[in-house]
């Protein structure tokens, strides 16, 4: 059985369906904001809890196609944040086409970079063209300190982060209003992230003092039991701990904030999912589950496809791509 099915079927934990209260919330709201689009799986790093088992050797990468009929939808249901993730979405060559197009709509864009790619020769260029493009930089930044990051990113991964985000304050990114820096905290195992709040804190107070670095916020972001983090719960015999401990802290609260409620997913093949993590998964959406399909309509809200894995987006504070959710 594969992770991911084995998370979906568990007899010691409640389904999480049932465990949803109001059924209206596990529907989208009547209009939503934000298109998300995953431009390819290839990426220059192999962190041990990428949910999308993202590396070097993946193909799958967005074509402009595909990305022409995103933009199409993006404009014609009038979305006011693009969001574009991967991989390393610095690595498609057509990177720039979406950030252009959306420009032109005059609409906020975010990309999700794990820094190190920016210290490439091959792809150092963006940081200015990101400046000059009012691109709010989302960047992983594990922990802190070396050793906890590069146990979970890789040899090195932590010393060429710390001089990207050098790089970037000296560009304006996280002192300029219109130069967004956020960091992202992924816990490095089988336990919740802390309070977001504190742990933002720690981050400016260690960052700044050690390093002289300045950004904007910080997105505690809980890891999902699938992909290559679910592999290794299962490898070390936590999976089973894990997925209790995200039933035992479902805090209902955080059901009416779930990203998937005000957003859609775009795969790098044009597959339609309500989240990143669905996608992981192959949950596509009901009804419609192709971009090509949907240009010249309206989206309207939607059931969304749900399963246990939701529980670590609704566990304590809650969890999303823009960190805690209450």
């Amino acid at each position: 059985m594969s992770i991911n099915n084995f998370v979906e079927n568990l007899d010691y934990i409640q389904n999480f369906y049932d465990r949803v209260e109001d059924k209206e919330l596990l529907y989208t709201k009547e209009s939503i904001s934000t298109m998300q689009i995953n431009v390819g799986k290839l990426c220059n790093l192999a962190c041990k809890h990428c949910h999308v088992e993202a590396g070097p050797n993946r193909t799958e990468i967005m074509t402009l196609d595909t990305m022409k009929d995103c933009m199409e939808v993006f404009r014609d249901n009038n979305f006011s944040v693009l969001d574009i993730t991967g991989g390393a979405p610095e690595m498609n060559p057509n990177l720039k086409y979406l950030i252009e197009t959306a420009n032109e709509l005059d609409k906020k864009i975010m990309i999700r970079s794990n820094l190190v790619i920016l210290n490439d020769p091959n792809y150092s260029d963006l940081m200015n063209y990101f400046a000059d493009n009012n691109v709010e930089i989302v960047c992983s930044l594990p922990y802190y300190t070396k050793n906890d990051t590069n146990r979970q990113r890789g040899e090195g991964v932590y010393e060429e982060s710390i001089d990207v985000l050098k790089k970037l304050n000296v560009l304006g990114y996280g002192i300029k209003d219109n130069l967004s820096l956020n960091l992202v905290y992924n816990p490095g195992g089988a336990f919740l992230p802390p309070a977001q709040e504190a742990i933002e804190r720690e981050y400016k107070i260690k960052l700044e003092r050690d390093w002289g670095i300045k950004f904007n916020n910080l997105f505690s972001i809980t890891n999902n039991p699938i992909g290559r983090f679910g592999m290794f719960l299962k490898r070390t015999n936590n999976i089973q701990g894990y997925m209790q401990r995200l039933s035992d802290s479902f805090n209902p609260g955080t059901v009416e904030s779930m990203m998937c409620r005000d957003q859609i997913s775009i795969a790098y093949d044009g597959k339609i999912y309500d989240c990143d993590f669905n996608q992981t998964l192959g949950l596509t959406t009901e009804g419609i589950n192709h971009i090509s399909n949907l240009k010249g309509k309206k989206i309207t809200n939607r059931k969304i496809c749900v399963g246990n894995h939701c529980y670590a987006c609704t566990a304590g504070s809650g969890s999303s791509c823009g960190g805690a959710t209450a």
